[in-house]
């Protein structure tokens, strides 16, 4: 399904992205919401640097990060117009060869569901995957409906609509996201599959992220996904899910943490994963990894230094930067496999 899922992306949206110029000086990036507000960090820490006359970066160059997704992210990369990519959808190993990408992980961040029934607290509702999937297919379409009332015994949910919200972008949100309804929903499985951009039934169609938390932040009745972080940003009300071990989990870091304790990272592979539901009690059940792209012959020998300077420092001496925005940064053995990767991969020290 992730093959199928990438395929469709790269061929559907190719012609769809314009082609903008790479950054003279510095490097440019581009690509998913979901990571943004910890590039903008790093980006801000990169930036700082070279005002101060850093030695990890030359004084000439400057960070740009558009957030357009991650389709649009690997479409700028594979035409040049980027020197990186973010996407929270890895390429399959085939795709990173076809293209002659170095491709690695950057961090782990978990998608909330921002749930605002009328009168209910955050942390208080339970949504499992088999009625989350009702909900977006159209079958349950108020809060006091009995499958909804049958997973929150004692809790006061309202006779009110319910008002859905999702991506209508292509979104490497939205695929975690119908991943965790397909393992849980046979009828979702069947009728729409694992997709960046699924042909919802019904819906608001929002944009990014960020453009999902402000909606949500402002509506009544409402339910959406956004990435757990930017939730907790806008202190919007998060449901608890339930996970593969039965139990309903917030996304909080030790949670997110849990999700990865049995994660085998395969560089042969370029670390790409299969997108499987975390098992363990703890574990909350939807995750999602942020990868970087970045062309093994970069456009300019300077940019190319900029962009593995950047992440080197990003994934060594800043990866606290990570963790205090609510993802989970990678543990240092495995920054020490990217490392080896780039030399690799990518050529230099």
């Amino acid at each position: 399904m992730l093959r199928r899922s990438v395929t469709l992306l790269l061929s559907a949206a190719l012609a769809a992205i314009p082609l903008a110029p790479a950054a003279a000086e510095g490097f440019a990036g581009a690509g998913s919401t979901f990571a943004h507000p910890l590039l903008a960090r790093w980006g801000q820490v990169y930036s700082s640097l070279q005002g101060e006359g850093g030695s990890a970066f030359a004084a000439d160059g400057g960070f740009d990060y558009e957030p357009v997704g991650s389709t649009g992210g690997i479409m700028r990369v594979l035409q040049g117009a980027v020197d990186f990519a973010a996407t929270d959808v890895p390429l399959p190993p085939e795709e990173v060869e076809r293209h002659h990408l170095a491709q690695f992980p950057i961090a782990t961040g978990g998608v909330a569901i921002a749930a605002t029934p009328r009168g209910v607290p955050g942390g208080a509702l339970r949504l499992s995957a088999p009625v989350l999937a009702r909900i977006y297919l159209g079958e349950v379409t108020r809060w006091n409906d009995p499958a909804l009332t049958a997973l929150n015994p004692g809790l006061a949910l309202p006779d009110a609509a319910i008002t859905v919200f999702q991506r209508g972008d292509r979104s490497g949100t939205s695929w975690h996201f119908t991943s965790y309804l397909a393992a849980g929903s046979p009828e979702w499985r069947d009728r729409l599959g694992v997709d960046t951009l699924p042909r919802w039934p019904l819906g608001t169609g929002l944009r990014g992220n960020r453009e999902m938390a402000d909606r949500l932040a402002r509506s009544e009745n409402a339910i959406g996904y956004v990435e757990a972080s930017q939730a907790a940003e806008r202190r919007l009300p998060v449901a608890l899910l339930q996970n593969a071990g039965g139990r309903f989990v917030a996304p909080t870091l030790p949670a997110l943490q849990a999700a990865l304790a049995g994660t085998r990272w395969d560089a042969a592979r370029h670390f790409a994963q299969t997108g499987d539901m975390a098992e363990g009690d703890e574990a909350y059940p939807i995750t999602a990894t942020v990868f970087a792209l970045l062309p093994q012959k970069p456009a300019g020998a300077t940019r190319g230094r900029h962009a593995r300077d950047f992440f080197r420092l990003a994934l060594t001496e800043r990866a606290a930067d990570a963790q205090a925005l609510g993802f989970v940064p990678l543990p240092a053995s495995v920054a020490d496999q990217v490392s080896t990767y780039w030399r690799a991969r990518l050529g230099g020290r």
